[in-house]
């Protein structure tokens, strides 16, 4: 079985610039690495409005997708060895993916089983190419959508992620289960709002929503960072 490993960890001021050498120096390591089929260096935010200004340079993260088998062989290499040296903390998501829709630069980088039952905690990843002309309205549309996020009953967690500080934006989001997170998709206005001028507006060169299992969850990252 193919998992998805999400890693956050959060650095000191003074580590900024050791957490940007490695988003560069980590991407030939990964892309070597034989039993990583997908990969993405992300930078955070706090997603609120989805421009640079969200931008947080204290927390930074990697996404695999990779063989069970070989979890805990990546977890013990060096590239997250690397990280380990300097970060603060590290909180590590093992997912399965439950539902996909959408690419990802192109690629459907996970697969789920329709045979799989999950009832606990969720993961969801939401992540666009905006078109670049189009970026002015997709801020402008965005706020009333994350303010609603934050307080949706059953959200336990949600991090702004992106590749690139324009352009490339996204969301993951930790729910207590499934029910909340349908409810949010589904029934929120404001969401529903952006779903519809999202196919009026054609923002997105590609996008991905992504439902996951978290299958467990290790460490922590500070609240309010």
């Amino acid at each position: 079985m193919t998992l998805t490993i999400v890693y956050f960890f959060d650095v000191k001021r003074a580590d900024i610039f050791k957490a940007i050498r490695h988003m560069q120096s980590d991407r030939g390591p990964l892309k070597r690495y034989p039993d990583v089929e997908f990969f993405k260096l992300l930078g955070t935010g706090t997603g609120e409005t989805f421009t640079p200004r969200d931008a947080n340079m204290y927390r930074w993260g990697i996404l695999v997708t990779i063989n069970e088998s070989k979890v805990d062989e990546f977890d013990k290499g060096s590239i997250i060895a690397g990280w380990r040296k300097f970060a603060q903390n590290e909180m590590r998501l093992t997912l399965a993916p439950i539902a996909v829709h959408g690419t990802w630069s192109g690629k459907q980088p996970f697969h789920s089983d329709p045979n799989f039952q999950w009832d606990g905690p969720v993961v969801a990843i939401t992540r666009a190419s905006i078109k670049w002309r189009k970026n002015l309205l997709f801020w402008r549309a965005t706020p009333p959508v994350i303010l609603s996020l934050r307080k949706s009953p059953g959200l336990e967690l949600a991090i702004g992620i992106g590749e690139a500080p324009i352009g490339l934006q996204g969301t993951l989001s930790i729910w207590s289960d499934a029910a909340s997170i349908r409810n949010f998709a589904y029934k929120d206005q404001a969401h529903s709002a952006v779903i519809s001028e999202t196919a009026k507006q054609g923002w997105y060169k590609d996008e991905l929503f992504a439902r996951f299992a978290l299958i467990q969850k290790r460490g922590s990252i500070s609240e309010g960072l």
